[in-house]
């Protein structure tokens, strides 16, 4: 039927809307369009009140509003400004996780994922901030759990907490997932939980963890230019680097030249050097997007390599 004097009838409704019959009779069954008139066969009629009301139906319903929303607004219970509000922050809501599926999918496809890790990565991407930090302050709880350690330091440690942004990149997903595993890892937890013991034993001592520290950025970079230069550790800049760090280590009593007390040094160095502990902050880094943190521990072995010559 089409329009009936001042009136349309639901076909009539259809057409200037582009809504199916089959939806604008639904909306009127829900009292959300109440007829205007009936035909005498029984028709409903709509005026242009209600033709302004379905088009304002329809607008809010594109929006994502559901129909007790529709409703509320209709019957002036809330304001359209006060539910765009809300639907705004569900959205958002939805966004982030529509984007974390994506970075997902995208590191599946990168990392040939089998089925029982697509699910893990899945589990761990939805991880709030607050459950990632969960999961992190966990692991240094139970990795320092009745050591007496220098509280400054293992409070810097513990202070850094991955940030995943609201679109992560397929890296910082994967670092993020790599990161989870690792610290959830036993033989990892172990490794840390030793240089804990050993930073533990030392502290109580009342000795430097790692005496003169400063000089630390030095040595490391000394090192790490005879490495790439493929230098061996005995070699003249591997003794002079030697030299230079146990003359600086060596306490009162202590002779820097005693390979005994080398052998000291190299064993202190290497319970903190650990390729997996390395790879803990380069994952930090790219989650949290700081500047890329290089591979030290190479130079560190090798450092320590010199020192038991």
């Amino acid at each position: 039927m089409a329009r009936v004097g001042g009136t349309f009838t639901i076909g009539e409704l259809s057409r200037r809307t582009g809504l199916p019959v089959k939806t604008i009779r639904f909306y009127s069954d829900e009292d959300l369009l109440p007829p205007t008139d009936r035909t005498s066969s029984g028709y409903r009629l709509y005026d242009v009140t209600a033709l302004a009301r379905l088009e304002l139906i329809k607008t809010l319903r594109e929006l994502g509003l559901g129909l007790a929303d529709v409703s509320a607004v209709l019957a002036r219970e809330t304001s359209v400004s006060r539910l765009a509000h809300r639907h705004i922050d569900a959205l958002d809501e939805q966004i982030r996780r529509l984007r974390l599926r994506r970075a997902v999918l995208r590191a599946v496809v990168k990392r040939e994922s089998e089925l029982e890790e697509v699910k893990l990565m899945n589990k761990l991407a939805s991880m709030s901030d607050d459950e990632r930090a969960r999961l992190v302050d966990e692991f240094w709880q139970e990795v320092t759990d009745g050591l007496e350690v220098d509280p400054e330091f293992y409070a810097r440690m513990s202070s850094a907490k991955p940030h995943l942004p609201d679109d992560p990149s397929p890296e910082q997903l994967e670092a993020w997932i790599e990161l989870a595993e690792l610290i959830q890892d036993a033989d990892f937890r172990a490794a840390i939980r030793r240089m804990g013991e050993s930073h533990a034993d030392t502290w109580t001592a009342g000795e430097e963890v790692i005496p003169a520290q400063e000089a630390w950025a030095d040595w490391s970079e000394r090192a790490q230019t005879a490495l790439d230069a493929g230098l061996a550790p005995d070699s003249a800049e591997g003794r002079a680097l030697a030299d230079d760090v146990a003359r600086t280590w060596a306490g009162e009593g202590q002779d820097p030249a005693d390979r005994t007390f080398r052998a000291f040094v190299a064993d202190r160095i290497a319970v903190g050097t650990d390729h997996r502990a390395e790879r803990y902050w380069q994952l930090m880094a790219t989650i949290n997007g700081w500047g890329a943190i290089p591979t030290r521990v190479p130079a560190v072995e090798w450092l320590t390599a010199a020192l038991r010559v």
